[in-house]
């Protein structure tokens, strides 16, 4: 269940994803940034594999509370994630604000819907 009240950056990812594994460290600067202001991040992992999904969130210091394993894809299929990295936004009251954000458009995003 996602928190109401809160700013939801839900992360698809993989720890075999090169490109996903590349903006884990502006994921760890925007939580640790906004996290305090109403920020959440949950990271959806599209690995098969636990050893390797756990070691990837300890190498990349993924601190935040929420991780799962997608291990039959029903989340990003409910989503339309056809690839990854795929990162989208949910408001304060639930509802999808952004979908394939990335970069500094993420952090503008962001920004807006806290201040909401």
């Amino acid at each position: 269940s996602i928190p109401k009240g809160k700013v939801i950056l839900i992360d698809f990812w993989a720890s075999w994803c090169g490109p996903c594994r590349a903006t884990n460290p502006q994921l760890v600067t925007l939580y640790n940034k906004y996290h305090n202001q109403g920020l959440e991040i949950f990271s959806i992992s599209e690995d098969k594999g636990t050893t390797e999904w756990i070691n990837a969130i300890a190498t990349d210091n993924l601190q935040w509370d929420y991780h799962i394993i997608d291990n039959n894809k029903s989340i990003a299929f409910r989503y339309g994630v056809e690839s990854i990295p795929f990162k989208l936004l949910i408001d304060k009251n639930g509802n999808i604000a952004s979908e394939k954000i990335s970069g500094n458009a993420l952090e503008s995003r962001i920004k807006t819907l806290l201040a909401e």
